[in-house]
């Protein structure tokens, strides 16, 4: 069967390759400048209440670091 030429119908895969491209790079983007916005800095307070949560330090020594982080 001739096609007129065009390489056969096969052109129409590297347009749809090439646009599937374009369109999983704009993804990857997207997808990426959406988590570095949702990322929040956890404050030194928090980051020593969630040490003592897991029982990475006492009572006393949570006491004495909060204590010395407020002053």
């Amino acid at each position: 069967m001739n096609w007129g030429g065009h390489m056969g119908g096969w052109m129409w895969f590297g347009w749809f390759g090439g646009a599937l491209a374009a369109v999983l790079i704009i993804l990857v983007v997207l997808r990426s400048m959406r988590q570095g916005g949702d990322q929040r800095q956890e404050t030194p307070e928090e980051e020593l209440k969630r040490r003592y949560a897991r029982g990475e330090i006492s009572e006393a020594e949570y006491e004495h670091r909060l204590e010395e982080l407020r002053k």
